[in-house]
This record gives C-alpha cells, structure tokens and sequence, in this order.
C-alpha cells in the first residue's frame, strides 16, 4: 500500500449537482475530479456504490455487487447515442435534499429508454454488453432476475412477501420468471453494463489526474438482497428464507439497548469450505472499481454481535467469533499480499481486533470529533484521536458520513468543551472548521480525509446521516452546483502542500 501522505475528500456520487435530482456518473462527477487535482487532493473517498432500496442507504444494498442505476448519467447516454436530446433536457423539480423517489420516477423511463436501444442493437456496444453479461454471470443472472420479481412483488422482502417456491428458489417457478420476464432481466442487464462503462470512464480519469479512489465494503449484506435471497447457504439463514441471528452491537454509552441492525450474519463454517471464495471475489470487484476499499465494521472479522432470532433490542446478543486471519490469509493468495485496504475501527475495539488490523498493515481511522473530553476536570491529552497523537499509518478524518458536520458538532458542544477545542486548536469560534482541518493536515497521519460539508463549512443542514434513525433527510444531501468552483479548495491546496500532502 502506497504510504504516502496524501489529502483527500469524502463525497458521496449521489450527493453530486445534478438536473435529475440525484448525482450521477456524468459531467458533475468529472468536475468533482478536476475540482479534487486544483485542490491537491489525491484521494476521493465515496459510499458503497451498489443499488439501494428502502430508506436509500447504500449500507443496505440490494447487491454486494452491482451499482445503483440511478447513478447512470443521462447525458452520458444521450452522447453515446442511446436518448434523444429531448429525453435529457427533463429536470428534476428543484430541491434542497437528493428526493431518491422522484428522481427514480423522472430518471427510471430514460433509462430503460437506452436500455431497450442497447438491446436492439447489433454494434461494438451489443457485443460489449454480451461479454459483460457473461463474465459477471455468476452475480448478474441472479441480482437481475431478483430485481424483476421484486418489482412485479412491489417489495424485495423476498423473505416474507414473495410466494413460497420464489422465496425457496424452487427452479421450475425460476425458470418460469426468467421467460415471463425475460425483457425485464435484460434491461436490469444492460443498466448494470451501462453503470460499469459510466463508473470505470470516470476512475481513468480520476486516475490519469492523480486521483484514487477509496471504495466502502459494508462487511453486513441486506436482507432484502440479491445476495441473501442466492447465498443463504453461506448465511445464518434457514431453508425457509428466516434468519436464525441478526447482527449489531451490545449497549454502550450512546445506547442502553444496543443496536439491532437485523443484517444476516454469516455461516462461516460455509465459507471456510469453499476456501472464502465469496469473500475473494467480493474483494476481487471492489479491487477492480476502487484503487482503495474502506472496510466498515472491521472488527466485525474477529467477532460479530450475534443477537438471537425473535429480540426485540440487542441486550441479549454475545460476541461470536469469525474467522479473522484465516480470511485474509486466503484473500491475499488470491489476489497478492498487498491489499490496499482502511480497516474502520471504530467502537468496541479489543486488542484482538488491533493485533487483526496491525498485523496486516491495514490503517485504522481517526475521528477528530471524537479526540476532545474531560477526565475528572482534566484534559484528556492522551486520546488516541487527538491530532498531536495520530499515528503514521492511520487515516484521519474531520468526521465521517454518520457524524455531524464539523459546523454542526461544534454548535451542539457545551460552552466547557468549546473552550477546549478553542484552546486546541488556538481560535475563535469563527475559525473552528478550518482550524481543526489544519490540524490534521499536520498531523503524522499518512493520509487525511474531509467531507465535503466540511470543506464548504457547513452546518448541522448539511449532515448525510444520523446513525440508527431512517427518514429523508439521511443520505439525501446535495452539494449547490456553484461549489464546483469554491474558492475553499485553494485553502486546501495550500494547506496540502505546505504540509507535504499534494501529489508529486
């Protein structure tokens, strides 16, 4: 892995300007790239990119594999020859927020426009997508044909909303799908073909700009997935389609109850049998996309949070062991000893969990909103996420997508804590953002990221999500058009280069 320090920003695709209502793979996106090489930023940390359902998370995708079709650019298409003009000169209704339900309504009938246009095609394009189709069969056939049920079901809780031989994936009732909706699966097909043309078009030239990409591998997949409903064999899930455990984490100070995330945990005695060969192509495909993958709930490769069917919180969970080493191990002689990938160690860290992490060189995070408390009146100075105590390999952050913006954090500290932090950081209230950015650009970490919240300095308006709550304001906001040519990226730069983060 490439130590050297380097600056980046954290910005969600969707989260990008757009006329469609949703950010997408086009032109917004390459002049984010532009905007990240004039600021010296080498890195640009996105979300998992993989296709959401109900309450838009892209931690609870409905693929472990796919990309989420409504980041396909219109216009993208509309250049490639698949729309007409008139067909991309529609715009979305103006809005604060990304409003993922119109912009599916708006966005859904060009796409199967182009998609059908493909598909009648017989040029270089068709025979692109007919070898795409085929390499990426092994995930594809699957996550199309669920994707076509689930929206004649109008629900992909496969689980307990379908018939019993879809659920059970009895093969004649399959078979019987994939020709009444052979027109449907297709298009899933080539919208899954289009996203991977748009997506890689864009990483060339990040890359040719000297910017990687950091992509996100939620550890937990959704229930209402592709994956759970064609791999339950390697999950804690019974012939029946119930789970038999969810995941979480156990009661903390944030919760007295814990967190019940109702994700499926794995049979990880399943997968020691095929050699991890899941995991190996989950890595393999992310390897592919991303420069950089981000693991969330990395601590989860040592132990999960298992909580019984049937609870209502996560008290009575107990901590299960998971194969840890073993799995890496079996990732690296597949893919290469060097895996490039940021271990998210946050929570309830063990020194197992640090002995798993350090002994594979992965980096672990750093939150700076996390670095300021008090012990009995007394300045914690030792804390781990304080810019001064930062560690070389690690990756520090202002704050990530589940915390408050830098803006938004400071307003809601008491008047004891502000005057720490104003303290730290030698400032004025009005100062706070920049400042604490600063820090950490001069911290030993190797490489630094901030949202792009926090490179605007914004406020509490502008956060992306709040943990364990689900509504429209999480994973909905959109970044004005007019700071695509912030003036605030020129602090970057020369905060980048006067602490020896830009690109050589």
């Amino acid at each position: 892995m490439d130590k050297t320090r380097k600056t980046g920003i954290l910005m969600h695709i969707t989260s990008l300007p757009s006329d469609y209502g949703v950010g997408d793979l086009g032109e917004s996106a390459f002049a984010f790239v532009d905007l990240l090489e004039e600021g010296k930023a080498g890195l640009w940390q996105m979300l998992p990119l993989g296709p959401t359902g109900y309450g838009d998370s892209p931690y609870a995708a409905r693929s472990a594999f796919a990309g989420n079709e409504l980041m396909i650019s219109p216009r993208s298409l509309y250049i490639d020859g698949y729309l007409d003009i008139s067909d991309v000169m529609v715009k979305a209704a103006p809005s604060e927020r990304v409003d993922y339900g119109s912009a599916k309504t708006l966005k859904m009938p060009m796409l199967r426009k182009a998609a059908l246009a493909l598909l009648s095609s017989k040029g270089a394009d068709r025979k692109a997508f007919e070898s795409f189709a085929e390499d990426e069969s092994w995930w594809l056939d699957d996550y199309a044909l669920f994707q076509a049920i689930a929206d004649e079901e109008g629900d992909s809780r496969w689980f307990s909303e379908w018939p019993k031989a879809l659920r059970n994936r009895d093969e004649k009732a399959l078979e019987k799908k994939r020709k009444e909706l052979k027109e449907e699966i297709a298009i899933y097909k080539a919208l899954q073909f289009f996203f991977r043309r748009q997506y890689m078009k864009l990483k060339e030239y990040a890359n040719s700009k000297g910017v990687r990409i950091i992509g996100d591998i939620p550890i937990f997949i959704a229930p209402d997935s592709s994956d759970a409903w064609a791999e339950r064999r390697l999950l804690l899930i019974d012939e029946d389609g119930q789970q038999e455990a969810s995941s979480g984490v156990p009661p903390d100070a944030f919760s007295a109850t814990g967190q019940l995330w109702g994700n499926p945990l794995y049979r990880w005695e399943e997968h020691r049998k095929t050699g991890f060969d899941w995991w190996i192509r989950r890595f393999r495909e992310n390897l592919r996309l991303f420069d950089i993958v981000r693991v969330d709930h990395f601590r989860g490769f040592e132990a999960c949070w298992t909580v019984p069917k049937g609870e209502d919180t996560a008290i009575n969970g107990k901590w299960v062991k998971s194969p840890g080493q073993e799995l890496f191990d079996a990732v690296r002689k597949a893919l290469g000893s060097d895996l490039p990938i940021i271990a998210e160690d946050l929570g309830v860290i063990t020194p197992e969990v640090e002995a798993l992490r350090d002994s594979n060189g992965f980096p672990g995070m750093k939150i700076a909103h996390f670095a300021f408390a008090f012990d009995q009146g007394k300045w914690q100075t030792g804390n781990p996420y304080l810019p001064h105590n930062c560690q070389e390999l690690s990756v520090a952050y202002t704050g990530t997508h589940d915390n408050n913006t830098t803006l938004g954090w400071y307003s809601e500290l008491d008047d004891g804590m502000k005057d720490y932090v104003r303290r730290y950081l030698e400032c004025s209230d009005g100062e706070i953002v920049w400042k604490l950015i600063r820090a950490l650009m001069a911290s030993h970490s190797m490489w630094v990221i901030f949202p792009m919240q926090d490179v605007l300095s914004l406020g509490a308006e502008a956060r992306m999500n709040v943990p364990s709550t689900c509504g429209t304001s999480n994973w909905s906001w959109k970044m004005d058009k007019d700071a695509l040519k912030t003036p605030a990226i020129e602090t970057l730069r020369y905060y980048s280069e006067l602490y020896g983060r830009a690109p050589l």
